[in-house]
């Protein structure tokens, strides 16, 4: 029977590092389709728990199952720099959705002709979220890891990819790195890393103010 809905589960155990661990969870820790936040402060293993997921890098003990097709849109992705934007979203985006990526490009003040290598930070943040959130399939279950995505963006750009976060967040797993700038920022779902552990807080009403305490 196909999977209609993404999950990911990373079981108790799991540890994550490189030579030895840099943290574990404690226990399972089970996600399901929406926008899960990942916080921790630097250097506690944010990059490598997604990279880990992603498959990139090995878990050092306990397993990781992923249901449903997988992207990872790491922080220091790169493009030629020749190449101007337009050409990238028409390699790397399909037929069918491109005109709504080209539309929300616009929206968001995006020069299409522009190219890669002479976009500001900002920007190419932009260029890669509109292709990896264009290049998914709609018709399949999709997880997509995000790593410092508001990185360089403006508030107006940041609300309108929260919005689309939000249109799909029933058939897309969204676990989404990030230094939140607000203490007002709703956080519902959070993987937090703290003393070497990987917990999961989940609470409607929570806040980025609530969970930065937990932190150390």
């Amino acid at each position: 029977m196909a999977v209609k809905t993404p999950q990911l589960n990373l079981s108790s155990g799991l540890a994550i590092g490189y030579r030895s661990p840099l943290a574990r969870t404690d226990q399972e820790i089970r996600l399901e389709p929406g926008t899960h936040f990942l916080i921790a402060r630097n250097g506690r293993g944010k990059t490598t728990l997604l990279r880990t997921i992603a498959r990139s890098l090995r878990h050092l003990a306990g397993d990781i199952e992923a249901q449903g097709q997988m992207q990872y849109l790491p922080e220091d992705l790169r493009f030629d720099a020749e190449l101007p934007v337009h050409s990238l979203f028409r390699a790397m985006i399909p037929k069918a959705r491109l005109q709504p990526a080209l539309e929300l490009a616009q929206r968001l003040e995006l020069d299409l002709h522009k190219p890669y290598g002479k976009l500001s930070t900002g920007n190419r943040r932009k260029t890669g979220l509109i292709i990896a959130e264009f290049s998914l399939n709609p018709d399949e279950p999709n997880i997509l890891l995000l790593d410092e995505p508001f990185s360089g963006l403006d508030a107006r750009a940041r609300e309108m990819f929260e919005d689309i976060w939000r249109a799909s967040s029933d058939r897309i797993l969204r676990l989404v790195s990030c230094h939140p700038d607000y203490d007002s920022m709703r956080m519902p779902s959070a993987l937090l890393i703290h003393n070497e552990t990987i917990c999961h807080s989940r609470e409607d009403g929570q806040t980025w103010s609530e969970l930065k305490h937990q932190l150390n």
